[in-house]
């Protein structure tokens, strides 16, 4: 019997699975500024070493009992977890903690130690009540949404808080979040099901400016985290996490291509013009346009044959990635068939992928569209220049 399995996650679901892992691949990550008075970052961080089991720690000679949801450390490991120089800084953020009812600590050890116990862990993680040894550096805790709502808008985030927020707001394959199935995508669960988001929201959201916003996304982007999708004019952006499914569900992660998350949300793309020759995988002998001339007509909805040779290009590179390999062969075709009956200011095909003149083995429906004058930068420039030069 033949099996089929399939990973989602329920947008719905209260708690969020963090890994101990991913906290200390963050916690290594020096690049990533952790100044900000939101704390998501290092209570996160205290939960990651929270026991699952009663066990025994001896420190300074004495052997100490740690209960589910405990743990006991140096006051200099506090420090470095948390990233500031001097242990009254570490002590500082862990009253903050217990003020906001998060935490319980006491120290020990002539104030060289510090054991803490996270509120609430039993509602939200299982406790074992029973001894065992627990390794810190593996496995996973739940972590409520509803928290990290709460944190956030105590203050200004850090980079490394943002990080975090992104990341608990993933959404992978569910059906109630639109654009989900293409990867993780980022939805804060505002009930529209529409994960486009704008620099506006995000800002007052994190408690920084836009330009912040664009400054630290671009960053992440650069480091790798995530894969920023900006649509033209005022569409918004849709932010995909990398490295995601491989850490929350050990499978392989998805390549995230933007003509395809156009395709799927419907918004228009705006190709740029270019005067150098561009290399193709796809040449120009393969586009068969039933019809056409050797010379571009002057009807204004036509689209030149470069045009279509870069969007015939852009729609096998999105079916090669579906697994279709005919789109990665050199010998295949394909067949444009202008639709008359298009009654709207748009351009329609029938697109037929046929392998060394044979019968068409997939067909499909192109549809261009002109992008509008709020969807070009350029064509906005050029406006604005015959505008100052009237």
């Amino acid at each position: 019997m033949d099996y089929q399995l399939q990973v989602k996650q329920i947008v719905d679901y209260p708690r969020c699975r963090i890994y101990r892992e991913f906290i200390r691949s963050l916690m290594k990550d020096r690049d990533i500024r952790t100044t900000g008075c939101s704390y998501l970052f290092y209570y996160m961080t205290l939960c990651s070493y929270a026991n699952f089991r009663s066990s025994y720690r001896k420190l300074e000679g004495i052997s100490y009992l740690i209960e589910p949801g405990e743990w006991i450390c140096r006051t200099s490991e506090l420090s470095e977890w948390f990233r500031v120089r001097f242990k009254h800084q570490a002590i500082s953020i862990m009253d903050d903690l217990a003020r906001q009812q998060l935490i319980i600590y006491s120290r020990l050890g002539r104030g060289n130690l510090i054991k803490f116990s996270i509120c609430d862990w039993k509602k939200h993680n299982t406790a074992l009540e029973y001894n065992y040894p627990c390794l810190k550096d593996v496995g996973f805790f739940f972590f409520p949404v509803a928290k990290v709502h709460e944190l956030i808008s105590l203050g200004r985030c850090s980079e490394m808080d943002i990080v975090l927020d992104l990341w608990i707001h993933a959404i992978y394959n569910d059906e109630q979040v639109e654009g989900s199935e293409l990867g993780p995508v980022v939805y804060f669960r505002d009930n529209t099901g529409n994960p486009v988001l704008n620099y506006a929201d995000l800002a007052l959201r994190w408690g920084i400016s836009k330009a912040t916003v664009c400054r630290i996304l671009n960053k992440l982007q650069d480091k790798g985290y995530l894969s920023l999708i900006s649509f033209t004019g005022r569409h918004g952006s849709i932010i995909y996490l990398k490295n995601y499914l491989s850490t929350m569900f050990q499978i392989s992660d998805v390549m995230i291509d933007k003509e395809e998350v156009s395709m799927k949300f419907q918004v228009p793309v705006h190709i740029k013009a270019t005067k150098d020759p561009v290399k193709h995988f796809i040449q120009e002998e393969q586009i068969i346009i039933a019809g056409s001339e050797d010379s571009v007509p002057n009807d204004p909805l036509s689209v030149s044959k470069n045009d279509i040779l870069i969007m015939v290009e852009k729609v096998a590179q999105i079916l090669a990635t579906q697994g279709i390999p005919c789109c990665e062969c050199p010998k295949t075709q394909y067949k444009l068939y202008p639709l008359s009956d298009c009654k709207e200011p748009k351009v329609s095909y029938t697109m037929e992928i046929c392998c060394s003149g044979r019968d068409p083995a997939y067909r499909f429906e192109l549809t261009i569209s002109p992008a509008s004058d709020a969807d070009c930068p350029d064509k906005q420039q050029q406006t604005r220049k015959e505008e100052n030069h009237d």
